[in-house]
């Protein structure tokens, strides 16, 4: 059974993006595009949604976002180092202000060191220091891990647009 991204939920990422007057883009890797598939399935979307980098590989997170590659060799694929660079990157390479960004092990398999669940998220603000978080959701299976870190991504954002702090 796969978890279910909520609409409202999107819809309420892209009414606080408009509250604030921003653009909003996504960099992901294991939700292959689910998160910006999750917002533009919101009609009237386009007002606030900036654009999507899917960034699968190392390669194209290389060429699209600006990741270091010593940062991928250091760390590899599915760190926060890396979250942090690929929303830093989709802000500056984009019309955007703000961005999401996703790498993880949606499974199956994993490692030792990097298990079967681990998603590294971060965000990304112009002007405002950068948040990362590794979530651990287990071995929950591929569809449930890529659906949660849709939701998770979703939350971020739209957490982070009624704070404060943007």
């Amino acid at each position: 059974m796969t978890t279910e991204i909520p609409y409202e939920l999107a819809e309420a990422t892209l009414a606080a993006a408009r509250a604030k007057g921003v653009m909003i883009a996504t960099a992901e890797s294991c939700t292959g595009g689910m998160i910006i598939g999750s917002l533009t399935e919101v009609a009237g979307s386009s007002d606030v949604v900036e654009r999507g980098f899917i960034t699968y590989s190392n390669t194209a997170k290389r060429e699209m976002l600006g990741v270091s590659p010593v940062t991928l060799a250091q760390y590899g694929a599915v760190a926060e180092q890396v979250a942090r660079e690929m929303a830093e990157g989709a802000v500056s390479r984009s019309q955007a202000q703000i961005a999401v960004a996703v790498t993880g092990i949606a499974g199956p398999g994993g490692s030792e060191h990097k298990p079967e669940g681990r998603v590294c998220f971060g965000l990304a603000y112009e002007g405002h220091d950068t948040i990362v978080k590794t979530v651990e959701f287990g071995p929950i299976g591929r569809a449930n891990v890529r659906s949660a870190t849709v939701i998770t991504a979703l939350e971020m954002l739209c957490e982070s647009l009624h704070s404060d702090r943007i």
